[in-house]
């Protein structure tokens, strides 16, 4: 498993929303974040392309 460093600060305070979520641990809070973006990321990504296919087909412009 790869290691980060964060500031202290910023774990504290994701400490503490790790808790008032309901997450088991910091790392499982941490996980469902960086899922949850990288899904918006490449939702995008996916989005682009099909539009760019709809261009080139000649259906919107």
């Amino acid at each position: 498993m790869a290691k980060i460093k964060i500031d202290s600060n910023l774990f504290e305070r994701v400490k503490k929303a790790t808790e008032t979520a309901g997450y088991s641990s910091v790392e499982e809070f941490i996980t469902h974040i960086i899922e949850k973006e990288l899904a918006k990321f490449e939702s995008d990504q996916t989005d682009e392309k099909v539009a760019d296919q709809l261009r080139g087909l000649g259906y919107i412009e």
